[in-house]
């Protein structure tokens, strides 16, 4: 019997050491903010996970009104810590599903989030929810990795992700190619001591989003290797999607 999906569990487990662990990971997020900035075209900006806040909370800095939706609240609790955390309204709720009043100009699913939902019928409906949430001619951006199961032997892998005199970073995977799967369990070791951080992810290539994205009324207008807007090619392990709806959609 399939077990069923919590939202919630992920930053359960995680939330206390999110920033500190994926801070040494995640890509360059001026970057990410200035081309968010750029395409919410004024906004306003919905995040879904939007987390601890990393994207949320330097664009509502720059003037843009920024919501989100998250499944965590120790998550949000996080955020909520932060300076500018009380501008960001984020609602409790699996963001495959739970909806937000008003329209957007961006919906934002950043950092591979996309693959957190645990199967391809809740990723159609994620899309099928940023859809309804845009206003006409508004964007759906998907940033994630190019699925790359040659890495694996066996099935399984082993990379560094990190290291440093503070810590080390291991990430610990294996692959079950047939569900299009990805078990992973994060070993993050300070000084402090030894932390495991597992994470399951349904994992799709981007031609499977492209078509989510057609069943949900988006065209993809651009497909960039990184949020720098260097080109999409054979040898990009990673992708930064944006989805447009319809300008003359009523």
């Amino acid at each position: 019997m399939a077990q069923m999906f919590d939202p919630s569990a992920y930053g359960r487990a995680v939330a206390d050491v999110y920033d500190g662990v994926y801070g040494t990971t995640i890509p360059d997020t001026e970057s990410a903010v200035n081309r968010l900035a750029e395409l919410a075209d004024g906004g306003p900006v919905l995040e879904f996970g939007v987390g601890t806040g990393r994207l949320a909370l330097p664009l509502a800095a720059r003037g843009l009104v920024v919501a989100g939706v998250d499944g965590s609240a120790e998550m949000v609790r996080r955020l909520r810590a932060k300076p500018g955390g009380d501008r960001v309204p984020v609602t409790l709720g699996d963001f495959a599903t739970t909806r937000v009043e008003g329209e957007f100009g961006l919906v934002v699913l950043a950092i591979n989030t996309i693959f957190a939902l645990p199967s391809q019928e809740a990723q159609v409906a994620c899309f099928r929810n940023a859809a309804a949430h845009l206003r006409p001619g508004g964007r759906f951006v998907v940033e994630a990795w190019v699925p790359d199961p040659g890495a694996f032997r066996d099935g399984t892998a082993l990379r560094l992700l990190s290291l440093s005199e503070e810590r080390v970073l291991v990430e610990a995977a294996r692959l079950s190619a047939a569900d299009q799967m990805m078990y992973t369990t994060k070993v993050n070791l300070t000084s402090d001591g030894l932390r495991l951080l597992p994470a399951n992810h349904r994992y799709a290539w981007p031609a499977e989003l492209d078509l989510m994205g057609l069943l949900a009324g988006l065209e993809r207008e651009h497909r960039w290797a990184g949020w720098d807007g260097s080109p999409y090619t054979d040898d990009s392990r990673s992708h930064v999607s944006v989805y447009r709806s319809s300008p003359g959609r009523p």
